[in-house]
């Protein structure tokens, strides 16, 4: 690719040059006599005819060459001039000018570019957090920056464009965690393999409302006991939930089930081989995968607990969430100051970050300039 840009360029380069100087050559020859003109006209004609007699194929006429030759057509009567040209051969040079004049006039202006140094925080936020896609840039820059950029915006920069499939507001289940999601909470275990080839089991409850993660834990030998422990230490005495999914996985047993009736909760569980009636917590594991298991490996149960809860923190508290808003499921008390510009940080604040899991991760922050 950069080779065929340069041999465009410097073929437009050649081009450009070689109708310069043609150019400057009929300036010269404008101020010349009448009779001198006359006299190097028959002289060419005559060379030209000895040309033609000896049967010489010509060769292809350079770019340069068509373009001087339809500028100097506009001059005279060209018809009777033509030889080693035909006519529709020098009627198709002069369609193809006005085709590359035509295209150069109607080029597409669009939009300005956004600001440099606003392109240069969005290659960083991609390059800082491979996991990012461009709606996840942009609205960590509308929640945390008070800068407001179009997710399209952001993949133009990133080259990438992965467009999101809506949900479909008409699935009554669908409907039904939108209007009790804030008395629904989900839960569900994750498989995850140490580094001695050992299977530990993730369990996590969220909420589906605000997205907070509740609880989580890890076992090597989850049981119907344990985790009905996990769920009292989820849900206190005073909480306000009333509906809590989970699938049918045989660790969820009668036992658990009637547990969470002495809680005040009502089991939904899922129908078979329905991942998505359990959709939020589903997408938790997801997350929780390609944003931080997939880039370490766990040498044991306590590695595994510290990790995890360092990603719940900051999942919590410091990754937007599209389903928010965007927002944060436990939002800081920094509030955000209103910004005048579109595409630029407010006026007396700078951008600072702080790394998360050792630098997997970054969370951006406006503070204040130093007066």
């Amino acid at each position: 690719m950069p080779g065929s840009i340069f041999q465009a360029v410097t073929r437009s380069l050649m081009t450009l040059s070689s109708v310069a100087w043609d150019l400057v050559r009929l300036v010269v020859v404008v101020f010349r006599s009448r009779r001198a003109l006359a006299a190097e006209n028959m002289f060419l004609r005559k060379q030209l005819a000895l040309f033609q007699e000896r049967k010489v194929r010509p060769r292809r006429a350079h770019d340069s060459t068509q373009l001087i030759m339809v500028i100097l057509g506009r001059m005279f009567s060209w018809r009777h001039a033509l030889v080693n040209v035909k006519p529709d051969t020098f009627i198709r040079w002069h369609r193809k000018g006005f085709r590359l004049f035509w295209r150069w006039k109607s080029r597409p202006v669009g939009r300005p570019r956004i600001p440099k140094d606003l392109r240069r925080l969005i290659r960083e936020m991609a390059t800082e957090n491979p996991t990012w896609g461009e709606e996840r840039i942009a609205n960590e820059l509308k929640l945390k920056l008070a800068i407001r950029v179009s997710p399209r915006t952001v993949g133009k920069y990133l080259r990438m464009d992965r467009p999101v499939r809506p949900p479909d507001p008409k699935q009554r289940w669908l409907s039904f965690l939108r209007n009790h999601a804030k008395v629904i909470v989900a839960c569900d275990f994750f498989v995850v393999i140490t580094a001695t080839f050992r299977t530990l089991y993730v369990f996590v409850v969220i909420e589906i409302g605000s997205r907070k993660i509740l609880h989580h834990n890890v076992t090597a030998h989850p049981t119907a006991g344990w985790t009905l422990q996990q769920l009292r230490e989820a849900l206190p005495g005073d909480h306000p939930y009333r509906f809590l999914i989970h699938d049918r996985d045989s660790i969820f047993a009668t036992e658990v089930d009637i547990g969470l009736a002495h809680l005040g909760v009502r089991v939904l569980r899922t129908p078979v081989r329905a991942p998505k009636a359990n959709a939020v917590c589903e997408r938790l594991g997801g997350s929780l995968r390609r944003e931080c298991l997939d880039f370490l490996i766990p040498f044991n149960e306590h590695h595994l607990k510290m990790t995890i809860r360092d990603w719940a923190i900051h999942y919590n508290r410091g990754r937007p969430h599209s389903a928010l808003g965007p927002g944060v499921p436990e939002p800081t008390s920094d509030h955000v100051p209103p910004n005048e510009h579109r595409h630029g940080v407010p006026f007396g604040y700078r951008v600072v970050k702080r790394s998360v899991l050792g630098g997997l991760h970054h969370e951006y922050e406006l503070a204040k300039e130093a007066a």
